[in-house]
This record gives C-alpha cells, structure tokens and sequence, in this order.
C-alpha cells in the first residue's frame, strides 16, 4: 500500500513539480551551452549544483514515492522525471531535440539521461528493470538503446501532476466497488471478520486472499467494498469471465493492476458468478495467484485455487428480519399502504440487500401514482424480476398459458393439484407461524412427481400452478443435468436450487427417468455414485422454500424408497373417450370460425391431449390456408399427418363417418 505520499490537490501537485520540470530545463541548457562552447570549455568539467547530490536536482515527493515503491535508483528516478518534463512541456522537448542533434526526436533518450546526470553507474533500462517491468515508461523504436526514445506511461504521469486516473487499458476490465447501502447486522460482522483476516495475514507478512462465498452477489460485493473502505483503500471489480485466457494478454492486464494496487493500494475482487469451472482453473487461477496486495474472490460455491490459499467467509443472505428493515427502510411510509405484503414477498422471496434496494426503489417510485392494491401487485412481480437473473442462464423459463379450466383430469388428480397450491401459499403459516418447522426436520420445500404418457398434461398442469401463485416456471431436462463424472451432476443441482431460492420459483425437472430407477441394490461404484446423486437431489428439494416436480413417463421404474420421500405423486392417466371430448371442445378459442364439428366423433381418435392440440393447430393452418372455417375435412388430413409421426395406423373405426 502507498504510505510515503499523502493524496493532495491538483494544483499542489503542479507547484511540487515546477522545481524539478525548470531543473530539467536547466540541465538542458548547459549541455546545449557545452555542446556549443569552445574546444577550451568542453574540456571543462560540467557545472554542479551545490546540494550535495551530484547535479542538484530537486525531487519532488510524487517521484519519491515512485522511486519506494518500484525501488528505483536515482538515475532511473531522475530518467522517468526527464521523461515527465519531456510530456509536460513542450519547450523542454524542443530542447531535447537540441541536444541530441535531431529536431524530430522530443523526447528523453537513455544516452540524454547519461549525459544529463552525474551517475557513476547508471541503470540500464532493460525490460526486467522496474522503470519497464512495471509499464513506467515505454521504450520506442531507434537504431540504439541509447537512442531510443523513452516516454512515460500516461498513468504514471497523471499520478506525479495530481490527477486522478486509471489506465484506459484497465477501463474496460475494471469498475468501482461501493456498498450500494448500509449493511445487514449480519453482514457488519462478517466485515469485521474480513478485517481481522486482512490484519492476520499482514501481520504475518503473507499475501492477502479472502474467498467470499455464497449469498448474493451484491452483498458479497458491498461486503468487500467495506472492507476496503474500513482498510483506507477503494476496491474495484474484475468479471472472472473477462481475464484474458492468452498467456500474454493475461500478464499484460495483471502488470497493469499490480501497478495500480501498489500506487494506489486498491483492492480487487474478482466476481466469479457465471464462470465456467475450466475458465475458473486455468486463467482466473493463474491471474489470482500473480496478484499483488488484497484480492477478493466472490463465488457462488467454493473454488480452490492451486497456488494460492483463499481464506474463506460464507455469506448468507440476510434474515428474514434484517430483510423486514431493508424493506422500511426503502419503502419508508409506503410500507404502511402495503396491508403486510412486504411479509408475504419476504416468505415467498429471499433477495440479497441489493435486490431488496433495487425492488423498493421502484414501488417507492411508482407508489403515488397507484392504488394499494396495483401497488402490492407491482411489489410482487419486482420481486420475481429481481430473483430471475440468475436462474435464467441455468435454465429455461416457461411463460404459464394455461388455466385451471385447460385441464382435462379425473376429479382426484385435480384435487391433489389444488392441494399442491395451497401447501405452497400456506407454508410459513404452517411451518412457521404455527410451529410445525420445529417438528420436522426435513425442511419448508415441497415435492412433487408429475407420472404419466407424454401429452397426459404434466407440463400444462405446473403451468398452471405457477400462474395460481404467480411464480415463475423453469424447466430442467435431468437428462442435460446428469454428468458421467463424479460430484458434477450434484454441481450442477446446486447451481440450480442456488439459483432458484431468491424467488422460490416453480421447477419443474423433466425426464427424471434420467436420474431415477431401481438402484437401491449397490453392486458397484457407479450405482453407489447414482444413489447419491438422487439423495442429493432429494434432500434439495426438500430443502428447496420454493416448489419442485419431477415429471416421469415410468413411474413403475421408480423406487418405492424414493417415491415415499415424495410429499405429492400425482397420476396423469391416458385419457379416455369422455376426457377426449372435453379436451376437443376446449381446444379452440371463441375467435376460431368452425363448422361442422362433431367432438363425440373427434373423440375416438385414440391419442393424448398433446397429440389432440398438436392436431387442432394443423388443422387451422389448414383451414386458414384455404380460408375456409375448419371443418371435420381438415381435422381429418391433420390426424393422418400426426398418426405419421407417430407411427400409428389412423383407423376407420376412428374416422367413420367424419366426411
């Protein structure tokens, strides 16, 4: 951290310059006089400033601090002012010209610099020597090293006129960490402790790498931003999917921090949501393990990093309480106008602060301009826009169109279904307000199996309960999800539920046959390894405050073990004639123009639900087609196509009498 130059005003810095910039001038001068002057006066010996320090050059405190912090010696600390002067005005570069004997060449030269300054030993600018290891200086092209021109970093000129700057080359990669508002209780402690390790660790003359893992983002990142701000230090943030993963561009983009932190003893913190775990292994670790001063790791999950130790902090998202005052405290008197919904999104959604803030700021914002009850509608779906971010890169959102009357199922499944929805409505009553959390330890989640034939409906009927409860539905295929390898299936499980919990979301994981059968008999690693992969996807789901349903198309391949830890089971039968003919009659909306349609005999076709909407939707473009109304004719061309697909036979018996 810099220590050795407290940060003063622009016009400060300029007056601590001035001296050194007319030294340089000066020194200028005499040699071009020198080079001028008689065969007598060169043989003179040069003129020197009577300080004591060789040719008496002022050096001002920006440059100093330079010269400690890049352990530069006096010729390489009086080369970069040169450079400085050279930049800064314009008279001085002309002069520089002069005295190397050629009018295009304004800026200073190594050769220059030796004849300028009285050193007994100069430094050679080679790359390893700080002036260019750290990016001080660039050297341009010339016929010599001597005569190379030399030209200081932008950065490092701003730094000794006072200005404040950041290399343009670290702008796109790089952006301010803040605390967007006060802290949770919670999230206060957890600052202290980050202290405390940063103390430690110093202490101890070790790097400094503190793993912030879990929660949500934004608290992660308001987490680290206090800290560094509690440290002196401003922190920015790095996107872990933004390091380059060439070689040369990576240690380019960590020469340029390593520089900023050491000038300005700035923190960093890599955020690592959204990154692969082989760009997490390769350049994220090898770009942390070179990083100079306090890194901070913000990770959803654990990561380790091979040579470097994260000392680790879990973050959890605030307590229901702690949300409670997030809320008022945004709201302010427009909580009051709410008739306690803030308590219900708090039951229903577990934001990080940071989407709390982001959500009240809106129904704040809208709150004069509507009614309580539009306004706690609004609540509730900025709250389900907040939770959707995360979820929506791990799978894919399904926009409910169906309603309870699009459900053509026996009485009893009907009944289960509903029940569904009201042990999801009423759970924190039940579990919390009521105690029975306390009887039971396996969780607030509820789960649910979806069996049945394809098109029996299992998809329409989530869809309808995520728009009863006004959630949102996203479909998993556990085919996808499944991995051959070890531990990777339950990653990415853990990715999902994570991911899944800020808006208790319906989920709905299709193709469970992909997970689940009969390996309850262990006769080898790979079904062991099944088994655990289930228990773990169960004891998530029960664990899950939102609602999970697995849907299967075999529900005699699942083991009863597994199916008893189930709270739902509900049977989606093949449908027969009678449920046939409610679905062919609810099939077309009230704006179809239709003619002629016998639904008793439309019934006889013997396929599911989803075969019968595939057929309906044939059969209008058919129709529309020929702009006609759809007639049993166009119904009966659209079945033959879809018994094509299917690799079925279209019977007579089914189609008697149709045309």
């Amino acid at each position: 951290m810099r220590t050795t130059l407290e940060h003063g005003g622009h016009a400060e810095h300029h007056r601590a310059m001035a001296p050194a910039v007319a030294g340089i001038r000066e020194l200028l001068v005499r040699l071009i006089n020198r080079q001028a002057g008689s065969a007598i006066m060169q043989e003179m010996p040069a003129a020197r400033w009577s300080d004591g320090e060789g040719d008496g050059l002022p050096l001002p405190p920006a440059l100093l601090a330079l010269a400690e912090i890049f352990g530069l010696t006096r010729f390489e600390t009086k080369l970069l002012l040169l450079a400085a002067a050279t930049e800064h005005d314009p008279a001085i570069g002309m002069l520089a010209a002069t005295a190397i004997g050629n009018e295009t060449m304004m800026h200073a030269t190594f050769g220059l610099a030796f004849s300028l300054f009285n050193e007994a030993v100069p430094s050679v600018p080679s790359p390893e020597r700080p002036l260019r290891r750290w990016d001080l200086v660039t050297l341009g092209d010339g016929s010599s090293l001597a005569t190379s021109p030399i030209r200081i970093s932008e950065r490092i000129y701003h730094f000794l006129f006072g200005e404040e700057y950041v290399d343009e080359r670290l702008r796109g990669f790089l952006q301010p960490v803040e605390c967007a508002g006060e802290l949770a209780p919670s999230h206060r402690d957890l600052v202290t402790r980050g202290e405390r390790l940063l103390a430690g660790a110093r202490d101890a003359g070790e790097p400094v790498a503190i793993q912030l893992c879990g929660g949500a983002a934004d608290d992660r990142l308001g987490i680290a931003a206090a800290v560094a701000a509690r440290s002196g230090a401003g922190a920015f943030l790095m996107r872990a999917g933004d390091i380059p993963t060439a070689v040369r561009e990576r240690e380019m983009l960590l020469t340029l921090w390593n520089r900023e932190a050491m000038l300005e003893g700035r923190m960093i913190v890599i955020d690592c949501d959204g990154a692969d775990a082989l760009h997490l292994a390769r350049a994220v670790a090898a770009f942390a393990d070179g990083v100079r001063g306090v890194l901070f790791v913000s990770t959803p999950e654990p990561v380790a990093f091979a040579s470097r130790q994260l000392l680790r902090i879990d973050v959890r998202k605030p307590s229901s309480a702690e949300q409670r005052d997030i809320w008022d405290n945004v709201l302010g008197d427009v909580a009051r106008r709410l008739n306690g919904q803030v308590n219900q999104v708090i039951s229903q959604f577990n934001l990080g602060a940071g989407r709390v803030r982001a959500a009240g700021a809106v129904v704040r914002e809208a709150a004069p301009h509507l009614d309580a009850m539009h306004l706690g509608e609004l609540l509730w779906e900025t709250c389900r826009l907040q939770a959707r971010p995360r979820l929506d890169d791990l799978a894919q959102r399904i926009e409910p169109a169906a309603m309870w009357d699009d459900l053509v199922l026996p009485e009893g499944a009907l009944a289960t279904i509903r029940e569904i929805a009201a042990h999801v409505r009423q759970r924190m009553r039940v579990y919390l307000e009521w105690g029975f959390a306390r009887a039971s330890g396996r969780g607030l989640g509820i789960s649910a199996m979806f069996a049945g034939a394809s098109g029996t409906g299992k998809t329409m009927a989530a869809e309808v309960l995520a728009a009863e409860l006004r959630l949102d539905l996203y479909h998993i295929d556990l085919s996808q999800v499944v991995s051959k390898y070890i531990g990777e299936t339950e990653k990415n499980l853990r990715r999902i539920f994570d991911a899944a919990e800020e808006g208790g979301a319906v989920l709905l994981f299709d193709e469970a046959d992909a997970l689940f059968g009969k390996r309850s008999e262990v006769k080898d690693s790979h079904d062991r390894h099944a088994n655990i992969e289930v228990s773990y996807l169960l004891q998530r789901m029960e664990s899950y405050r939102g609602l999970a349903i697995l849907t299967t198309n075999m529900k005699g391949s699942m083991d009863p073990a597994f199916l008893r830890r189930l709270r739902f089971v509900v049977d989606f039968p093949f449908p027969d004639a009678a449920h046939r003919m409610r679905i062919w009659s609810r099939i077309y909306p009230d704006t179809v123009p239709r003619k002629g349609l016998d639904f008793e005999k439309l019934a006889r076709l013997d396929v599911s639900g989803g075969n019968i909407r595939n057929i309906a939707l044939n059969a209008a473009f058919l129709a529309a087609e020929e702009n006609t109304a759809i007639q049993m004719r166009h119904i009966l061309a659209a079945s033959r196509s879809e018994y094509a697909k299917l690799e079925k036979q279209l019977t007579g018996v089914e189609t008697g009498g149709w045309v």
